[in-house]
């Protein structure tokens, strides 16, 4: 389609030569009237010209539009072929740009979900520690209620003893030899 436009426009080329303009000169009409300032517009005709004939020159001119047809053509195969070449390699780039993008999603998508794996190892280490803390405190709070324990144990023998003692010295009637109590 697009040969037979170029052969159709190379041969309306040739056929046809667009006349010219008929050439219009000013001329002043008389000295005498030079110093008047209006001046009159006078045709020159031209000689026409005939227009050329193709036949006259025959296989000449054949040739000539012949190559200028070829060389139309060679043109046009050779702006396709850049216009082909240029999407192949516009393609060829869409490609890697998104062999590139999926690349940096998958190296992302491992970075994150190691970043996740430690932070559940970390909340994992936070809770065992949390939890040994938790049991440090409460083996501290039973050896304090032991030793509570054992504080009022002897508490209470001391009281047992003293009760005792003053019970003796009582039936006794003798009083004691060092005072309890560190006022009287």
């Amino acid at each position: 389609m697009a040969e037979q436009q170029v052969k159709v426009e190379a041969e309306s080329a040739l056929v046809s030569a667009p006349a010219l303009p008929p050439v219009v000169a000013e001329v002043p009409l008389n000295n005498a009237t030079a110093s008047d300032d209006s001046k009159a517009l006078v045709v020159v005709p031209q000689p026409q010209t005939p227009p050329k004939k193709l036949e006259s020159r025959g296989s000449l001119d054949r040739d000539v539009a012949l190559a200028e047809v070829t060389k139309e053509k060679k043109l046009a195969y050779v702006k396709a072929w850049e216009e082909s070449e240029k999407t192949k390699i516009g393609n060829k780039a869409e490609k890697h740009h998104a062999a590139v993008v999926a690349w940096e999603d998958k190296k992302k998508a491992a970075l994150f979900l190691e970043l996740k794996k430690f932070e559940e190892k970390l909340e994992k280490k936070k809770a065992a520690y949390a939890e040994k803390m938790k049991n440090k405190a409460a083996m501290v709070h039973q050896e304090a209620e032991e030793k509570r324990a054992v504080i009022e144990a002897k508490r209470g023998e001391n009281v047992l003893k003293i009760e005792d003692m003053a019970a003796k010295h009582r039936a006794t009637g003798t009083t004691p030899k060092k005072p309890t109590m560190g006022c009287f």
